[in-house]
């Protein structure tokens, strides 16, 4: 399965990041969730640092455009397979940098491409 970095992880069930994590969980995928504020998801701690995680298949990201610039060194030393740009997180300068580095990108909606199977 794809081992997924999710970043803007939250704690508050009303958010898209929360409920991804708990469907990525579902489908078998390992999660490393990452945000600002500490808390748990899915049984899982939330990382406020930027954790060296090791064979990153998927970066979804869940934080606004205005705030990915200091993650972008993160993202990118991950060396992700892809990064899947949720609806709000969409941004042409991380695209192109990823892009520049072999990083597929994609502007879709992670629960969705989970709910028909195209994850």
């Amino acid at each position: 399965m794809k081992k997924t970095l999710v970043l803007g992880a939250s704690d508050n069930p009303a958010r898209y990041s929360y409920q991804a994590v708990h469907r990525l969980q579902r489908h078998g995928h390992e999660v490393v969730p990452v945000g600002i504020r500490k808390g748990q998801v899915g049984g899982l701690d939330i990382q406020t640092d930027r954790p060296q995680a090791e064979a990153v298949d998927t970066v979804t990201l869940y934080v606004g455009p205005q705030n990915q610039p200091a993650w972008y060194d993160y993202i990118l030393d991950l060396q992700p397979k892809r990064i899947i740009f949720n609806p709000g997180t969409e941004n042409p300068e991380l695209e192109r940098l990823a892009q520049a580095r072999g990083i597929q990108t994609e502007e879709a909606c992670t629960l969705v491409m989970l709910s028909v199977g195209q994850y």
